[in-house]
Parts: structure tokens; C-alpha cells; sequence
């Protein structure tokens, strides 16, 4: 399974920096690149808690096949539109929110079969193991689509995206799925019970607080990669692939290394460090002076965030009991799905205007005083200013 999504996540980045090359040298604004990013991740405010919740009843493989096979022929249709280079923005945006609606669906079902694989006082550890073929993916991706951008233009990385597809297919097919039977509930009432106990969760509830914080303010820097390489250092797609593969590294490292950290330092304490540092992290990648610098700068970016993007998925894959893992899964998918394409479009546009490095700067500020203010205001209700931290294994619940 590890491997089947590997392959599948170095298409997708793939495919990623190829699409975001291709708007940013026709179009040359930071809030296209933006629009076309968000619209791929709007359906994880919708589609990705329905998936989730879905995820507790429907029988997981068929819906990993059935949803590879529709992911790899949305993929071909956008390597085919592009190669006529008469894709345009909007469309682009459109055919990513297709794409996405389908990933949604199914990637809860990947999510919720992973704590099945592993002993349970492994599963940070697996889920630092999982972040990492996806940021291995990100490393690897970047690379394998300037060498294939130059060999035969953008259209033969997006085709190179539509055939990784199949790998998930084969590593379905192989892999024996353990999957416990679930409460059928009707979709509302799924979602319901997820809220609940998201709300009912002290662990839940105070992850939560940093993942809004994080994913409004802070996230939004992913999908400006792009344009930071070639609007502000006039790069092309070797720039491009060389911030998106340093940014890749320091997540890499992140996930690999996030299961003993947590086990020596508590979850919750990393997850706080991390998003904290995060702050003036983003603030050198904004005001770096080169391409060089800013490449160096974003590796302890993409490790910071690797660091807290891994332990917000831990800690709600710890807290969630078995039987309605994929209904907790909801509230997080949800979360990502709302803040994170709102505040790509609202920094894209604040970037057109005052200019990239200054809003990517700026976002490092306003996470750190938005902490702050937040911890302020814990400490004066009575509240304990620094979240109760999380064992690295759980009692079976």
C-alpha cells in the first residue's frame, strides 16, 4: 500500500508542478495560480467529510479501484486539454475541483485502513511513514517533472500522472484488508457524531484551535510556490521543481523523524513547537534575496509544517476509536477543505497588490500573534495555556 501510493503521489506532483508551471507562465498572477490550487482542494470541505464518514461503512477496496480508475481518466483528460494549449485557468479550475471531488471520496478509505496494518502503539509512527511517501513523493515528483517537461513539454508529466494511478489499483488488489464492520448511519448523523466527538475530545479540541490558526494563515504558501519562482526570481520550471523539492525534503525528514520525537516529547508539544517556529520560518522564506536562499529557508518551512500538518493527523487517529475513526477523520477534512483554498484566494489576491514576499512575510506574523492572542486568552478564562500532551500509544478503546 505504501508503495502503491508512492508512485501515485510522485504523478500527482507531477502533475502539480507541471499544471502550476503552465498558469504561471501563461497567466503570470499569483491569484490564478491560486484559484486553479484551491479549487482541487475545495472538495475536502465537502466530499472529504462525506468520504470519511462513508469510509466507517463502504467496503474500502472498491472504492480505492473504482476511485483510481476515475482519477486516472480525469488525469488524461487534462493532459490532453493542455496539449492543445487551450486550457485556460477557469477550466483548469473546474476539471481540479472534478479531481478533487473524487480524491476526497476516496482517500479517507486509504486514511482508515492504515491503523489496520500496524500494531496500534505504532501508529504515529505509521502515520509519520505515511506523510512521508507523500512528501517523498513531493521530492521525487518535482524533479521527475522538470526532466519530463523538458523531454516532451508539460503534457508528458500529466500523462505521466494518469498512468501512476494504476499502481494504487495493483496494491489494492494485493493487500489484504482487515476492515471492521461499521455502524450504518445515515451521512448527517456521521458527520453529527465526529463534531461530537471532536467537541467532547480535551486532545481534539485543542489541536484543533492550532490546525485553524495554521491552515488559514499559514498554509496558503503552497500553492504560491510557483509563482514565488518565477514572478519574483524570474525563474522557470527548474526553479520551480528546486523550491517545491527543497520544501518536499523538509517534510520528508519531518515524517520520518516525528514518531521517536513525539515518543521523547509528547505529540502535543511537538505539534505546538513546531507551528510556533513556523512563524519566523515563513517570514526568511518571504524576504529571502535569492533563489538559493529561498530554497534553504523553505526546507525548515516544509519541515515545521511537515511536523504539524503529521501531528494533527495523529493526534486525531490516536484519540478515534476504531469503529468511527473515518466519522473523526470527517472534522480534520472538513477543516482543510473550508481554510485552506479561502485563504489561498484571499492571500493571492492580497499578493497581486502588495506583492508576494511581503504577504508570505506577513503570514509568518499573523500566525505568531494569532498564537499568542489565543494562548492569552486560554490562560484568562482558566484554561491551561499548553495543551495536555498525548502518550504516543493509546489504550485500545
Amino acid at each position: 500500500m505504501w508503495t502503491g501510493a508512492l508512485v501515485s503521489n510522485i504523478g500527482t506532483w507531477m502533475e502539480s508542478v507541471a499544471l502550476g508551471y503552465y498558469v504561471a507562465d501563461t497567466t503570470g498572477k499569483a491569484t490564478s495560480a491560486a484559484f486553479v490550487t484551491a479549487a482541487g482542494f475545495i472538495p475536502a470541505a465537502f466530499v472529504g467529510p462525506i468520504g470519511s464518514a462513508m469510509a466507517d461503512r463502504l467496503r474500502r477496496r472498491k472504492v480505492l479501484v473504482v476511485g483510481s480508475i476515475l482519477s486516472a481518466l480525469i488525469a488524461s483528460a487534462i493532459a490532453v486539454w493542455v496539449g492543445t494549449g487551450d486550457a485556460k485557468p477557469g477550466g483548469l479550475a473546474a476539471v481540479a475541483f472534478l479531481a478533487g471531488s473524487v480524491a476526497m471520496f476516496t482517500f479517507p478509505s486509504f486514511q482508515t485502513t492504515l491503523p489496520t496494518l500496524v500494531p496500534r502503539d505504532q501508529l504515529v509512527a505509521a502515520v509519520g511513514l505515511s506523510n512521508a511517501q507523500w512528501n517523498i513523493g513531493r521530492v521525487i515528483g518535482p524533479a521527475f517533472a522538470a526532466l519530463a517537461i523538458s523531454i516532451g513539454d508539460i503534457e508528458l508529466a500529466l500523462w505521466c500522472n494518469a498512468a501512476s494511478f494504476l499502481a494504487v489499483c495493483v496494491a489494492v488488489i494485493l493487500v489484504p484488508f482487515h476492515q471492521p464492520p461499521g455502524e450504518r448511519r445515515p451521512i448527517f448523523g456521521a458527520l453529527a457524531d465526529g463534531a461530537r466527538f471532536a467537541r467532547a475530545t480535551p486532545a481534539m479540541r485543542s489541536m484543533l484551535v492550532v490546525m485553524i490558526a495554521t491552515i488559514g494563515i499559514a498554509s496558503p504558501f503552497i500553492a504560491f510556490v510557483p509563482l514565488m519562482a518565477t514572478k519574483v526570481f524570474g525563474g522557470g520550471s527548474r526553479a520551480t521543481s528546486l523550491l517545491v523539492t527543497a520544501q518536499g525534503i523538509g517534510a520528508v525528514t519531518a515524517a520520518f523523524t516525528l514518531g521517536s520525537v513525539a515518543t521523547r516529547w509528547g505529540l502535543s508539544r511537538v505539534m505546538i513547537a513546531a507551528v510556533t517556529i513556523l512563524c519566523p520560518a515563513l517570514v526568511l522564506y518571504g524576504i529571502a534575496p535569492t533563489l538559493w536562499l529561498s530554497a534553504i529557508a523553505i526546507v525548515f518551512v516544509g519541515l515545521l509544517s511537515g511536523y504539524s500538518f503529521t501531528s494533527f493527523m495523529g493526534v486525531a487517529q490516536q484519540s478515534a476509536p476504531d469503529e468511527m475513526r473515518g466519522r473523526v477523520l470527517a472534522v480534520n477534512s472538513f477543516v482543510l477543505g473550508i481554510l485552506f483554498p479561502v485563504g489561498s484566494i484571499v492571500q493571492g489576491q492580497l499578493a497581486d497588490r502588495a506583492g508576494l514576499r511581503w504577504i508570505t512575510a506577513g503570514s509568518g506574523v499573523v500566525l505568531l500573534v494569532v498564537l499568542g492572542v489565543t494562548q492569552l486568552k486560554r490562560g484568562r478564562i482558566g484554561s491551561p495555556s499548553w495543551p495536555s500532551p498525548i502518550e504516543p500509544a493509546l489504550p485500545s478503546m
